[in-house]
């Protein structure tokens, strides 16, 4: 264990994208967080294999065939038991129960690829083009018992060219994911960021 480095667990269900730039950030020795344990709820997810090879624990519970408040609180007790103290959402495609989310309120951040609060939900980049827009981009937000919807703690732009397609406005925006996503961890692992209401003060 790092002396003095936030635990933190990445929530996973797919290709980990974004968990690798947060392993890679949290190399560095004046990081504020650690990356602990990346749980998944699909043992398919590519994502456990980046993990691994970084020799970072992980844990899969399976949500298939559960109901949310099982599923939630299996998690909820896995994550008390690594002492985990942060954690970051990351391609967790889940929907999860306003207790755990209560229960995790102010520790528990999400990336969505869009300027909150336009275009919340799915298929993002598809309705970005569909609807014409000249900019777009990315959020990341403290997570709240309603989808999309929580306090926002930073966001970074992408202009969308009138020739661009969903592919290409979704890859320059993950490329502003990943260097989005390190920084508000850190600044959540540092003790800055201050909830007021739905507006996020950094300290």
């Amino acid at each position: 264990m790092t002396a003095g480095k936030r635990a933190v667990a990445v929530l996973i269900s797919g290709r980990g994208s974004n968990l690798r730039a947060l392993i890679a950030a949290a190399v560095a020795d004046d990081y504020p967080a650690r990356i602990a344990l990346v749980l998944s709820n699909k043992p398919e997810a590519e994502g456990l294999e980046i993990a691994r090879a970084a020799g970072i624990a992980t844990l899969v519970i399976e949500s298939r065939g559960k109901a949310r408040a099982e599923f939630d609180a299996e998690m909820d007790a896995a994550l008390k038991s690594h002492g985990i103290e942060l954690l970051c959402l990351a391609g967790f495609m889940r929907l999860l129960t306003t207790a755990f989310v209560q229960a995790w309120y102010g520790r528990m951040i999400n990336i969505h690829p869009s300027l909150l609060p336009a275009f919340k939900g799915t298929d993002v980049h598809a309705r970005v083009v569909a609807c014409g827009v000249r900019f777009t981009g990315c959020s990341v937000h403290f997570v709240s018992p309603e989808m999309d919807e929580g306090p926002i703690i930073a966001q970074a732009v992408v202009s969308v060219k009138p020739e661009a397609t969903a592919e290409d406005v979704a890859a320059a925006v993950l490329e502003q994911e990943h260097a989005l996503y390190p920084q508000a961890l850190r600044l959540l692992a540092e003790g800055r960021l201050v909830i007021e209401g739905q507006r996020v003060r950094i300290s």
